[in-house]
């Protein structure tokens, strides 16, 4: 009705309840929904950041894949090698969503210097290796360049160097275990080319890389003996598929391991973040209904007798519910408006300039991560909006109880 329209057109406008009663109600409803939304949004992007990042440094170390001898299923080191001339090597040709295929080699050492020494598992890898995860982690010197004919350039992880008081291009003696064909350990020496920092404290405080052929060198190895092969996918969402279809392309002495089964304990810890958004969205979602609610009622009561005019001029309970339904939804939408300039803001902030800050011991990051994609900004506003309409569509029924003639004489 056009009754109808131009109470809404009013309320909508503010020029109603500006300076009435309920103003202040409004006010904290529209908060509680800002406060809200943007509560939910850093939970989502901090609980998706620290998921991303633990799983692409888990992924930079080991790969999303590994493909084993089954005597090395249970140990970082390389003990029983395997062929290089695999079907499945340097490319799967049956499996889509392959982005690399690289081999390894891992030994177990000891660095040591005059007056200390630190344990390391040193990582052989080839010209095959994908460096992008190490390049952006790198904070002193190059990568290993492993085309040439023989290196022993080496990458080490920050927090080795430091404990060991070393520095850029300082040589490093080493001692490797002895081997099953040699009874006495060995003695090498490696110029530290490259130092990385990537906060993945139980990678960074022993994980050595360097050239594949040193390590079969020491493991009296021939150059077409391997540790392993690690897989590299184009989207970590398909791993477990992935990780299927691989084990049924390997021989029958070979077996496949995703990084989740290998790291199952850290995988578990990070799922955990999405219970506790889901409760977090649960609590911020009933909060900001709640005040809605409440906002609605006083609106209701305010203004009982322009709905005794209205159903006295022959509006329906229908019609005027819903403009007080239409009003509320302004009032969540305004809410929403700034509930994502605040959460976005503070989002952006941390992302740019990494104010907080972790104990990668305990987090294994040593900056918060935040992450948030258009889809889950979506998602949560539309939700939101969703979940309190719906709890506003019983306490509108009130208007159904309202008397015209009863109303009329009150006022």
């Amino acid at each position: 009705m056009n009754y109808e329209l131009f109470i809404a057109k009013r309320i909508i406008a503010g020029k109603k309840y500006k300076n009435s009663i309920s103003s202040p109600i409004i006010k904290i409803a529209i908060t509680a929904i800002s406060l809200g939304i943007a509560v939910m949004l850093i939970a989502v992007a901090i609980a998706s950041g620290f998921q991303g990042k633990i799983r692409d440094k888990i992924a930079g170390f080991k790969g999303h894949v590994q493909i084993l001898n089954y005597d090395n299923n249970n140990s970082d080191v390389s003990t029983t090698p395997i062929d290089i001339h695999q079907d499945f090597y340097p490319e799967f040709k049956d499996i889509e969503g392959i982005k690399n295929v690289q081999i390894f080699a891992n030994k177990a050492g000891i660095l040591r210097t005059k007056t200390d020494f630190e344990g390391i598992i040193f990582k052989g890898v080839s010209s095959d290796y994908d460096w992008t995860f190490f390049e952006e982690y790198v904070i002193e010197g190059k990568l290993p360049d492993f085309n040439q004919s023989r290196t022993r350039d080496v990458l080490l992880s920050k927090t080795v160097v430091n404990r060991l008081q070393l520095k850029l291009n300082d040589t490093i003696n080493a001692t490797f275990l002895k081997t099953s064909t040699s009874k006495l350990p060995s003695n090498k020496k490696y110029v530290i080319t490259g130092i990385y920092n990537t906060g993945f404290a139980q990678f960074d405080k022993n994980m050595m890389i360097g050239d594949i052929r040193e390590v079969q060198k020491l493991n009296k190895w021939t150059e077409n003996q391997v540790g392993g092969f690690e897989v590299l996918l184009d989207n970590f969402d398909k791993i477990q598929e992935k990780g299927d279809e691989i084990y049924s392309k390997i021989g029958s002495t070979l077996n496949s391991k995703t990084i989740i089964d290998m790291n199952q304990t850290v995988f578990d810890w990070i799922k955990l973040f999405d219970n506790n958004v889901w409760v977090i969205i649960i609590i911020m979602i009933f909060v900001a209904g709640i005040n809605m609610i409440t906002a609605l009622l006083v609106l209701i009561l305010e203004r009982v007798q322009m709905i005794g005019i209205l159903k006295a001029l022959g509006s329906t309970n229908t019609g005027i519910r819903k403009v007080f339904l239409y009003n509320a939804s302004y009032l969540i939408l305004k809410g929403l408006f700034w509930g994502n300039v605040i959460g976005l803001s503070i989002i952006g902030i941390q992302y740019f300039f990494e104010l907080i800050t972790l104990n990668p011991e305990t987090y294994y990051v040593n900056v918060m991560p935040v992450f948030i994609s258009l889809k889950a900004i979506i998602l949560l506003n539309l939700g939101t909006l969703f979940m309190c309409f719906l709890m506003l569509i019983i306490p509108s029924y009130i208007i159904t109880k309202i008397n015209p003639s009863k109303s009329i004489k009150f006022a």
